[in-house]
């Protein structure tokens, strides 16, 4: 079914609820590509069709709402379906539901549900938001290293409905200690009474529940795993974190740094969302960054009146401020834009071989961006203005100059950010741009004192 069928066959069963054929059709799509076809339902007609659903096929659909959708729906679904929703929900989702909720709401919340999932959600709800412990699920399948094959396989098909993943299999102690790890392959293929102990994999990979979440993602992807299990400060394994919750960090991730570098977010403060942020937050943020920008503004162009003697006598002068200046925000973003992505990646850290290697790479790109951009300029200027050669140089030193500081600021100023323990995302378009807008009408003016000032000077006398 495409996605035109899908919202067809949805509006129909909100206008005309049909037990049967709404559960037939989530039994034949996938949650996500449901959750996207439902995002702009009411919630009271979300509502509706939930209760449609049995608890499991509700649970799976639910999950995969947007975060204002399931909130919405709490407060209206029926007290016994929102126990069964938590009940049924991966751990790291329903602990997540269950941070967002109000503090009058928890207790309600938790007396209804049994021993072992209220203790679940209360221990992970403990960890805080961008720690590991925050996506880490409770779902999976432990071993004992005393077990044989065939025992290990009945294990598995006890566990396995409620488990993110069976590929990858833990071997606990007593007291939880991970000892290893086994393939469900290698259990597979094995005698029946072989013993997990000699399938063992040793010293597997691992995370620690406090580190943040970007490491774990960091380590599921360098080390192509399916998931990676999780250990709190006791060394004890308390769950793990599968290869979609990565992509939902490195998701995030993407986002929050866009955010930032597009100037839509404060320091250490929650990103912009367009669909949920309130209005005065959405002020508060950006008008934040604007008089930031503000002030580089008139700090430049200040210095710009400042000139007026120069240019009032070479009037031409006037005509290149913005292109020169604006080279140099251009060149730093696009620099700045390369070192984060690579420091993203886990390319590039804080360290002075890299600070010197990004120096080695962007000074000649930079040089040679200058030299391209500054002919480029000298041309077009000789062509469309019939300017001297005196200008044309001035006009040429600067946009070199301006082209190839950019570059190289915007390649050092991510490196800065992350001494001072921010991210370097924070250092947004917008602000490199306005530092550089300052730093190329120091150099423009300078040239033309330089270069043209005994003339301008000659000239006045």
């Amino acid at each position: 079914m495409n996605r035109e069928e899908l919202i067809f066959a949805v509006r129909r069963f909100v206008h005309a609820p049909d037990r049967e054929g709404f559960a037939a059709l989530v039994r034949a799509s996938h949650p996500s590509d449901l959750a996207e076809v439902l995002l702009g339902t009411s919630a009271a007609s979300l509502s509706s069709l939930l209760l449609l659903l049995d608890p499991q096929q509700r649970a799976d659909l639910f999950a995969h709402l947007a975060f204002p959708q399931q909130d919405a729906l709490l407060a209206l679904l029926p007290r016994q379906t929102v126990y069964d929703l938590f009940e049924r929900m991966p751990a790291d989702d329903r602990a997540d539901l269950f941070n967002r909720l109000d503090t009058r709401s928890r207790p309600d919340l938790l007396a209804g549900l049994d021993g072992v999932e209220r203790e679940d959600i209360v221990a992970l709800a403990a960890y805080p938001e961008a720690s590991i412990g925050s996506v880490t699920t409770s779902d999976f399948v432990a071993l004992d290293s005393a077990m044989t094959v065939a025992q290990a396989l009945a294990h598995i098909r006890t566990l396995a409905p409620s488990s993110e993943t069976i590929y990858a299999l833990y071997v606990l102690d007593g007291q939880r200690r991970l000892q290893g790890t086994v393939s469900l392959r290698d259990l597979v293929v094995a005698l029946a009474d072989t013993t997990v102990a000699s399938l063992v994999r040793p010293d597997p990979v691992f995370v620690q529940a406090a580190w943040p979440r970007l490491r774990a993602a960091e380590l599921i992807r360098r080390y192509d795993l399916l998931a990676v299990p999780v250990l709190d400060a006791n060394q004890a394994m308390i769950g793990i974190v599968t290869v979609d919750d990565a992509m939902d960090i490195d998701k995030q991730q993407d986002a929050d740094q866009l955010a930032r570098f597009g100037g839509t977010s404060v320091a250490g403060g929650s990103d912009l969302d367009m669909m949920t942020t309130p209005l005065r937050r959405m002020f508060n943020v950006r008008v934040f960054w604007l008089a930031v920008l503000t002030l580089f503004g008139i700090i430049t162009s200040t210095f710009v009146a400042a000139q007026e003697e120069l240019l009032s006598q070479a009037i031409v002068l006037a005509a290149f401020i913005a292109p020169i200046v604006d080279m140099g925000g251009n060149t730093g973003s696009q620099s700045a834009t390369l070192v984060i992505r690579s420091m993203a990646l886990g390319e590039l850290g804080l360290n002075w071989r890299h600070v010197l290697f990004v120096i080695k790479r962007e000074l000649p790109v930079a040089a040679m961006l200058g030299i391209a951009i500054a002919l480029l300029e000298a041309v077009l200027a000789w062509f469309s203005k019939g300017v001297g050669i005196d200008v044309l140089l001035v006009v040429g030193l600067s946009m070199l100059v301006c082209t190839a500081l950019g570059g190289v600021v915007g390649a050092l100023l991510p490196f800065l950010a992350r001494r001072m323990g921010t991210d370097p995302a924070t250092l947004s378009s917008p602000l490199i741009t306005s530092v550089m807008d300052l730093v190329g009408v120091f150099v423009y003016f300078g040239f033309a004192w330089a270069l043209l000032g005994d003339q301008l000077v000659g000239a006045s006398a």
